[in-house]
């Protein structure tokens, strides 16, 4: 591969997040939106995140790295004391969200449904709002999210003031995708209901090297700028609407059509009885028309949800014509799959990351409630998969210019050995001051030989605890991979 393409091949790449998820839905129901939904039970989520040249990246606010990891096995172990980081719980179950954040607790409000009834047309939806919000309350069961802190370096200068002028713009990969995941049933919409929310908390100065102050980061302004006493780690809060993407916004099912078309009906009337609904003899009874290949709207809770605002789940212009729930329904502008494949200067950036700062993301990922393909069936899907990605690069490689094809973006794929018997896992047990001895692992790439280097530094064991192994790789291109192995350290120390 000539050198101005493998540097090239450096540019494009950079800044990528390559995260996966795969959710398995439990056999029994608790929870409800369109009247079947099932619980998600997520069994897997590994974030992968790789730099650009003055990027760097961290999980707990003090170790700063080009790639990090984590998962929900290793959570607690790469995140900072203290943390609220969830991995759902019992499970991801529908919610909704306008991305709207609650400055006080540092959080994005999220609601989730407090009663479901069938109406003429329709459903009659009560929501509540989930309690992550109150002193001492943590995230709730029913999402994922976790803290991602990024430094970068763009320039010496920190400006204090929040000015997204001064900000540089950040892209969401073109192979950022929600799909069934592996043993997963296809056609039955779950993962076109799938939403991650990115949220910018507030950012400090990138010289600051207290990681008590950069993951103590919230949306509140510590510095009195008129009185210039601003010092070094005071925190520029953020907390701006969230900026949330939504998946396959084009794609719609045949059973979630067909649920729609059978349970929607055209309401006219303030209540959700059945005089405010056509008859279903009547020339208009039909809602809007939903078809494949088309984006359509999500009414999203804005605000908690109470009987007497007789609010049925198809209010809103596009479905049963009803426009009385925009106060408490409303249509958010979400970032689609559309948008995200966009060419050229047509491309529109997804977020924007101030220079010379260290910003606290926290993200969320849930199931919209309010999607039109979140139907009674879809959870027979069974398993989700999500990927996203980040860059600096409004152009892909092939607008460019890749006439060869010589570009290499394919990162190299490392598969850890199994401890025992297939099925056993990769997580290995040692007794204190027991020697560590590679159980093996092997990597493949699309054009190469790559070698596998193994980083045992943050394994300590003369004391009991869980560690990481990180096993590293990366081609001639530039592309990179890592892969962690959990080493359990059990016993007492010798006398």
């Amino acid at each position: 591969m000539p050198k101005q393409n493998k540097r090239r091949t450096k540019r494009v790449k950079n800044l990528m997040v390559i995260c996966t998820l795969s959710a398995v839905l439990l056999s029994i129901s608790t929870y409800a939106w369109f009247i079947g939904m099932r619980t998600v039970n997520v069994t897997r989520f590994d974030v992968e995140i790789a730099s650009t040249e003055g990027l760097l990246l961290s999980l707990d606010g003090e170790l700063w790295d080009e790639t990090v990891n984590i998962s929900e096995d290793i959570l607690d172990l790469v995140s900072y004391d203290g943390h609220t980081n969830s991995w759902g719980g019992t499970g991801l179950k529908p919610m909704s969200s306008v991305g709207d954040m609650d400055l006080d607790a540092s959080r994005m409000k999220i609601f989730e449904k407090a009663s479901l009834t069938p109406t003429k047309g329709g459903y009659r939806l009560l929501a509540s709002r989930v309690n992550n919000h109150e002193t001492g309350k943590t995230e709730q069961d029913g999402y994922v999210v976790f803290d991602l802190f990024v430094k970068n370096h763009t320039g010496d200068q920190y400006i204090t003031e929040l000015e997204e002028l001064d900000e540089e713009a950040i892209f969401l990969t073109t192979d950022s995708l929600v799909k069934v995941g592996s043993g997963g049933v296809s056609n039955t919409g779950i993962e076109n209901s799938v939403r991650v929310a990115f949220t910018q908390i507030g950012r400090v100065d990138a010289k600051t090297t207290d990681a008590s102050k950069i993951t103590g980061i919230t949306c509140s302004d510590n510095y009195d700028d008129d009185e210039n006493l601003y010092e070094l780690g005071d925190v520029t809060g953020i907390c701006r609407e969230a900026q949330i993407w939504e998946p396959n916004d084009k794609e719609h099912v045949d059973g979630a059509i067909n649920w729609y078309e059978k349970s929607c009906r055209k309401r006219t009337g303030a209540t959700v009885e059945d005089g405010s609904y056509e008859d279903d003899d009547s020339e208009d009874r039909d809602c809007g028309t939903v078809v494949q290949g088309t984006s359509y709207p999500t009414y999203a809770v804005a605000d908690v949800i109470g009987s007497a605002n007789n609010v049925d789940i198809y209010d809103g212009p596009t479905y049963n014509g009803y426009t009385g729930s925009s106060s408490l329904l409303k249509e958010y502008e979400y970032f689609t799959d559309t948008q995200k494949m966009k060419t050229g200067t047509e491309r529109p950036k997804f977020m924007d990351l101030a220079p010379s700062s260290i910003t606290k993301l926290r993200i969320y990922i849930y199931i919209e409630g309010q999607d039109i393909d979140n139907y009674d069936f879809a959870q027979i899907g069974k398993k989700i998969s999500v990927n996203f990605g980040f860059t600096k690069e409004r152009f892909t490689p092939e607008e460019i210019g890749n006439p060869d094809n010589n570009i290499d973006v394919t990162k190299p794929v490392i598969t850890l050995d199994e401890i025992g018997e297939p099925g056993s896992g990769t997580t290995m047990t040692l007794q204190i001051d027991e020697e560590f001895v590679d159980p093996g692992s092997s990597v493949t790439d699309n054009d190469e030989t790559v070698v596998v280097v193994v980083d045992t530094s943050k394994l300590d064991n003369t004391k009991a605890g869980t560690y990481l192994v990180y096993y590293r790789a990366e081609d001639s291109a530039g592309n990179k991979t890592v892969a962690v192995r959990k080493v359990i350290v059990e016993g007492e120390v010798n006398p």
